[in-house]
């Protein structure tokens, strides 16, 4: 009887119903680190770098070896996982003067008529909180506290953003608290004493957090007392410092009696910029490219008693899955008025027999040009115009080339003459992606507005 019971809750929650057959809807944290390496923690095969909280994540919970954001850069990628959408489909995949990344004092920013996780949960009763890099624009009207969160505590953009006109800030809500933080080798540090105050204080209700770390964008600046703990200088140390931080999360869900209803998700925003440090072993290419080492990341999931321990999944993942998945775990619907390109891999998550990426293609856009379409093992880098912008395109190759990821991980040969069945079927899914999402100057039909202010108001300490 116990197992039938416990077989049924299980069908219900892979179905993903209005509400879950449970006692308390899950609480969800989602860690989103900064340039991190496919390669450059231990339960995806880091030899620099000591990650012991992570292996233990790894083995209690699941891998997903085949976890996409995106984008290869900042902006676009936070946009993504928040919304549930490709950038293109949110304008949010360049700046106002078409630069891959918003800077302070920017007039666009994330529409506040988006529907973000952290608001589909707030209406479910969940206790929502930002703390970190945002970089989804500064203005009042773009900040987390306007996009669903409770309450916001970091750094507004990426880590070398100091400028003379703007110090880089420290922000509590709409507040700069300090300014010229870029040096700070305090930040991991105070992240995560602000995520476990958090976590404390929302122990009786069901809560989101979501904790974009600074690290480890450059400039490099793990705190002191890890300063020379890796094989692998500052960059590594810093690597070593996140681990800490994960440990001292899981040690307050443990001690607050919140472990055994906490989905804990880890990943990156894109791959490793650096050549020498990081790591985005086996596969090709870095930050800001669009083959897999820009956007195929490391992927940890733990939820004990619903995810299983010691799995892995290879099936086709992203950031844009996230928002429908935490929706359906908590009882809310996913927006109907408008296109969410994320699908509910629960089935994946929960380790359902047999279970299947919900996604037909998988789209890699670079800015505002599609470059590369995946469908199952297969990934198709199309023909592009050498005369428009082929920004983060491999060695900025302009023809048409075919991998097999199964047996070519890192993107050796090119197999497109031999299948051509392969390169139609791939080519007509990017064909659906430039008439929906649009490429380079075509618009798609598909896409909606970003937020747009007339006058900037980047933010300042107030002497």
């Amino acid at each position: 009887m116990t197992r039938y019971i416990l077989a049924s809750l299980l069908a219900v929650a892979v179905v993903g119903p209005p509400a879950l057959a449970m006692a308390q809807k899950p609480n969800v944290v989602v860690v989103f680190c900064d340039d991190l390496g496919y390669a450059d923690i231990g339960p995806f095969g880091s030899q620099s770098h000591s990650t012991p909280v992570l292996d233990q994540m790894a083995k209690e919970g699941m891998r997903l070896t085949d976890f996409y954001s995106t984008c290869s850069v900042c902006t676009p990628s936070r946009a993504s996982l928040l919304t549930g959408c490709y950038p293109r489909r949110v304008n949010m995949h360049v700046d106002e003067k078409d630069l891959c990344v918003l800077f302070p004092g920017a007039r666009k920013g994330l529409n506040p008529s988006e529907i973000t996780i952290a608001e589909l949960l707030k209406e479910q009763g969940y206790a929502t909180a930002c703390i970190g890099k945002w970089h989804l624009g500064d203005h009042p009207d773009f900040l987390p506290t306007s996009q669903g969160f409770d309450s916001y505590f970091g750094i507004p953009y990426s880590n070398d953003m100091n400028r003379k006109e703007v110090p880089l800030p420290l922000m509590r809500n709409e507040t700069v608290i300090a300014d010229r933080v870029q040096n700070d080798t305090t930040i991991t540090t105070q992240y995560t004493d602000e995520a476990v105050k958090f976590i404390k204080a929302n122990r009786s209700k069901p809560f989101f957090l979501y904790l974009p770390h600074t690290a480890v964008h450059l400039p490099l600046v793990p705190g002191i007392e890890f300063k020379g703990s890796s094989k692998d200088g500052p960059y590594g140390d810093w690597v070593q410092e996140i681990d800490w931080s994960m440990g001292k999360i899981l040690k307050t869900l443990k001690s607050e009696g919140l472990d055994e209803n906490t989905l804990v998700l880890f990943t990156s925003d894109n791959g490793s910029a650096r050549e020498k440090q990081g790591s985005n072993r086996p596969l090709r290419g870095r930050k800001g490219r669009t083959d897999e080492g820009g956007m195929r990341v490391p992927c940890v999931v733990r939820w004990p008693g619903h995810i299983p321990a010691g799995a892995s999944s290879s099936e086709i993942a992203s950031t844009i899955d996230l928002l429908p998945t935490f929706a359906s775990l908590a009882g809310a619907k996913v927006p109907t008025d408008r296109i969410i390109d994320g699908k509910n891999i629960w089935p994946i998550l929960s380790g359902e027999p047999d279970a299947k990426s919900p996604h037909k293609a998988f789209y890699y856009y670079q800015m505002d040009q599609l470059q590369a379409v995946r469908s199952g093992d297969w990934k198709l880098f199309v023909a592009m115009d050498s005369k428009k912008r082929n920004w983060g395109k491999p060695e900025g190759e302009t023809e048409q080339k075919l991998f097999n990821l199964a047996k070519d991980i890192h993107e050796d040969h090119n197999v497109a003459a031999a299948n051509p069945e392969v390169v139609k079927r791939l080519e007509g899914f990017a064909e659906e992606a430039r008439a929906d999402l649009g490429n380079v100057e075509r618009p798609g039909k598909g896409q909606r507005q970003a937020g747009w202010v007339e006058k900037p108001s980047p933010r300042l300490l107030k002497k």
